[in-house]
């Protein structure tokens, strides 16, 4: 197997977007799994990329696992998602996993072939516009109602938890609105694309 190619990182389970290119057109590319939400994954995709939300991976790790049995690659927006779903499959026993470094957005900046669709907001500009409006909102309702200043400060002190604890609650409330659930979001048929049988070069 010819070795994994890194950008900013010695960890070799990182892929960059250039050696990701390289093992998609190998005679043994690895399974891509895109962790993003099905409208995201709607909007702009890596071709021959499985979209399986974060939250249905999370939930039926072990199933998932059982369907995988080469190198998988685990895509999101910027990276935090596949992250956590890295952590998730690695609790299940599923080798060989590795990340694409930066996510879609360092996918598209180097040119990598997409597919489009319908376009949507990714679920990270749906989170920073709902906490500025509550923050903005806060703000300006504290000039009449004191207290309310302190839903912003709640706001900033879970933005931070986010960030110490690389999640994010908001946006997995939002993950599970209309908006971004797509045309459909069966989580048997998410898995099920899974199957070896499916998996096709």
């Amino acid at each position: 197997m010819t070795a994994l190619n890194t950008d900013r990182t010695t960890d070799q389970t990182v892929l960059n977007p250039d050696a990701l290119a390289e093992r998609l057109s190998s005679t043994t590319p690895p399974r891509l799994i895109d962790v993003r939400t099905p409208a995201e994954f709607e909007t702009v995709h890596i071709p021959g990329a499985y979209n399986v939300p974060l939250d249905t991976l999370k939930e039926h790790r072990e199933e998932i696992a059982g369907h995988l049995d080469e190198d998988v690659v685990l895509v999101c927006r910027s990276g935090q998602r596949a992250t956590q779903a890295k952590e998730a499959l690695a609790t299940a026993g599923l080798p060989n996993l590795h990340l694409l470094d930066g996510g879609m957005q360092a996918w598209q900046a180097s040119g990598g072939e997409v597919r489009r669709g319908r376009q949507k907001w990714d679920l990270e500009r749906q989170v920073r516009l709902v906490a500025g409006t509550v923050v903005l909102s806060s703000i300006l309702a504290s000039t009449r109602a004191p207290g309310a200043k302190w839903l912003a400060a709640a706001l900033g002190g879970g933005l931070t938890a986010a960030s110490l604890t690389n999640t994010c609650a908001m946006g997995a409330a939002l993950s599970k609105l209309p908006y971004n659930r797509g045309a459909s979001l069966d989580p048997a048929d998410a898995i099920a694309q899974l199957r070896p049988d499916t998996h096709t070069v």
